[in-house]
């Protein structure tokens, strides 16, 4: 038993492990994605606009240096340099044509070769050029924008606006790093809300597997106990139904064989002592050993139909139930079944009424074997539960497309609360007449197959009335 529990619980660790990984990988992933796309975004926008910020001021610049000679341009460009004012954010630089720092704002740069790519397109396709890299001098993260300078179409340098990244490298990394906080706090609370949810589910579904299994091996009728509205509350309402089912089941089976025992000793034991008694002479009188003979034959006859009922049950239940299917006259086999009772039942001083109806036949599709089983089977009832009345009506009529038949005694009938059960198999309820429990199932069994409906109720004056309602038609 403890290795059982234990192998259950690592197979509920094994499911929340499974649950955790494969919701939470999800979350994870998204997470991520949408950090790494925030990061993209923020720095696609961040860099562009720097970029056409200092675009705009390297444009302007040379656009103010355009109509100046080469000689002008350098008295100029020291001018503009001494006069700029965002010395503090940006660096502003004039570049010989041969990519030497002519003036800067940042005095140190001045007469250094930069020898980046921006200087060198600029200077190539007479257009501006911007670039982001590593200063070749600092290895600092830095934008640029060079912009030719141009008069008559020649080229006599270029203005150079660069500026540091490193604070707007700064502020995306703050940024990615709240964005990443908030989603691992969203990661985390999710995995917290979702440990309780698995655990919610788990610990119902570990109680259900050992509860299960202590009904297979063999508690049956042990209840769970519902806490739970949901799926889980209807798998707990199942799981009882089954359990109640096969207790229930195991019970009608227990008093099936006991009952069953019971009556096949009871003809047993009358044939053994009759023919005992016959046998060893016992019997001088002829009307006595025509008597014993008698009962060894009744009794024989009832082992036979006893057997008979178990066999066809156990062809039911093992799928070997078949009809021989033929067109057939309903009414001619109902009344051959009533005409061989009558003499039995007047012998037990009850009375068989047969009630005909105005068709001369009615025709059917079906097994006349069977058939005839079911009528023989329902009139053997009658007497044996409703004999007391010392009546049984049969009674027989067409309606549209149907054909009823009704068998009625007058006995004491079915008592309310076992009249939905009657049916069931094994299910004999407190009648202590002799029999197995199965003769009612059969011949369900056999109408359904049919296509017919098999009906007991108790008739209103007394007595129970059983109605068979089949289709007519070959």
């Amino acid at each position: 038993m403890a290795k059982m529990k234990e192998r259950s619980k690592m197979k509920m660790q094994g499911i929340r492990q499974r649950w955790l990984a494969n919701s939470v990988s999800v979350v994870l992933f998204m997470v991520v994605l949408a950090v790494v796309a925030f990061s993209v975004a923020m720095a696609s926008y961040y860099y562009d606009a720097m970029e056409e910020g200092l675009k705009a001021r390297a444009g302007s610049a040379a656009s103010f240096f355009r109509n100046y000679t080469e000689s002008e341009y350098h008295r100029a460009a020291k001018s503009y340099v001494d006069n700029f004012s965002e010395k503090s954010k940006l660096e502003l630089q004039f570049i010989e044509t041969d990519g030497s720092i002519l003036y800067s704002s940042y005095g140190l740069t001045t007469g250094t070769m930069p020898r980046t790519p921006d200087i060198e397109d600029a200077f190539g396709n007479y257009v501006m050029q911007p670039w982001r890299g590593k200063d070749p001098t600092t290895q600092e993260r830095i934008m640029a924008v060079t912009a030719p300078v141009l008069y008559r179409g020649n080229l006599v340098g270029g203005v150079r606006v660069v500026t540091s990244m490193m604070e707007v490298d700064r502020r995306l990394v703050l940024a990615t790093g709240a964005l990443a906080l908030i989603g691992m706090a969203l990661l985390a609370m999710l995995y917290i809300s979702n440990l309780f949810f698995v655990r919610s589910i788990i610990e119902p579904l570990g109680g259900i597997t050992e509860t299960a299994k202590r009904i297979a091996d063999g508690s049956y009728g042990i209840q769970l106990e519902k806490t739970y509205e949901d799926e889980i509350g209807e798998l707990i309402d199942a799981i009882n139904d089954m359990s109640l089912k096969i207790r229930q089941s195991e019970k009608v089976q227990t008093e099936f064989i006991s009952s069953v025992s019971h009556e096949l000793r009871t003809p047993l034991t009358a044939i053994n002592g009759w023919a005992e008694t016959i046998m060893n002479g016992e019997l001088r009188e002829p009307q006595d050993v025509k008597k014993g003979m008698g009962i060894i034959v009744s009794e024989a006859r009832r082992l036979t139909n006893m057997v008979e009922e178990l066999l066809e049950f156990s062809r039911i239940s093992d799928g070997r139930f078949t009809l021989s299917v033929e067109p057939l006259d309903l009414k001619a086999e109902l009344e051959d079944a009533v005409y061989t009772y009558r003499e039995f039942f007047r012998r037990d001083g009850i009375e068989l009424n047969y009630y005909d109806c105005p068709e001369e036949s009615i025709p059917i599709s079906g097994d006349p074997e069977r058939l005839r089983q079911v009528f023989c089977n329902l009139l053997d009832n009658a007497a044996k539960h409703g004999g007391a009345g010392k009546r049984i009506d049969v009674a027989i009529r067409v309606e549209e497309e149907l054909a009823r038949i009704i068998i009625r005694d007058y006995g004491p009938g079915i008592p309310e609360d076992e009249l939905p059960f009657v049916k069931n198999k094994f299910y004999k309820g407190s009648s202590k007449a002799r029999g197995s429990g199965i003769g009612l199932a059969v011949c369900e069994e056999i109408v359904d197959r049919h296509d017919g409906e098999l009906q007991l109720t108790n008739a209103p004056e007394g007595g129970c009335a059983v109605q068979i309602t089949l289709p007519i038609g070959t």
